[in-house]
């Protein structure tokens, strides 16, 4: 089974400094037919004028991970991290516990533009910790680059999920297939470009939920950054 979600179709909140797309019900936006996805629970596009930003807020029992697009993404919370996410590295926060955070742009005259994605954990009130790393985009080039994954195989990022998260690059004739379990959900996120995915065409924020499937297959793809998740059923 597969099923397409059109961009346009997505949630959307203008708060002057933020503007976002939701793909699944978040905040004062709710759609049934689209609360989640297995353990996927949140996928919000954001960009955050400069100077602005979250302020100081908690979360709790929640694998949240931020994937910068451009600009920059400065976080600082309770543990004691104080850091910068560019373009190219993957940050996951387990809330566990609990935790409080901040996620700020200081650049001048420099709009983030950013993914925020949340995964509901399997383990309930661990103590909360952060990693953050780089993927080089020639690892992502032509390929599905493991970023996110319950074990942190292959340098990713160790989130405390039954989920793995791939990132990849496609132009021209590149193509990436990946082998799914078909008694699990998969989900496929476009970022930007154009691409085919298991014979349907993506546009940039378009998506497709994909439910007993064996196998995702990535081609043609123009200038394309996407996004794909193995997750719970």
């Amino acid at each position: 089974m597969l099923q397409l979600r059109k961009s346009n179709e997505r949630g959307y909140a203008n708060h002057g400094w933020l503007k976002s797309y939701h793909s699944f019900s978040f905040a004062g936006y709710y759609d049934p037919a689209h609360s989640g996805w297995g353990n996927l629970l949140v996928i919000n596009e954001d960009q955050i004028a400069p100077g602005t930003g979250f302020g100081r807020h908690g979360h709790r029992n929640m694998e949240i991970i931020s994937y910068v697009l451009s600009g920059e993404l400065a976080h600082q919370d309770n543990m004691g991290n104080v850091t910068t996410i560019p373009p190219g590295d993957i940050q996951r926060m387990s809330a566990g516990s609990g935790v409080t955070h901040s996620e700020l742009n200081h650049a001048v005259g420099q709009t983030t533009h950013f993914l925020q994605i949340w995964i509901e954990p399997n383990q309930l009130d661990i103590p909360p910790s952060y990693a953050q790393t780089t993927i080089p985009a020639a690892e992502k080039r032509g390929a599905l680059r493991l970023i996110a994954s319950p074990d942190g195989a292959h340098g990713s990022v160790l989130i405390h999920a039954d989920a793995s998260l791939y990132a990849g690059l496609f132009d021209g004739d590149e193509q990436a297939r990946l082998a799914l379990n078909p008694e699990r959900k998969a989900y496929v996120h476009l970022i930007r470009g154009n691409l085919t995915v298991n014979g349907e065409r993506l546009s940039a924020g378009d998506a497709i939920k994909l439910e007993g499937e064996a196998q995702i297959v990535l081609s043609d793809g123009n200038d394309a950054e996407v996004l794909v998740f193995d997750l719970t059923a």
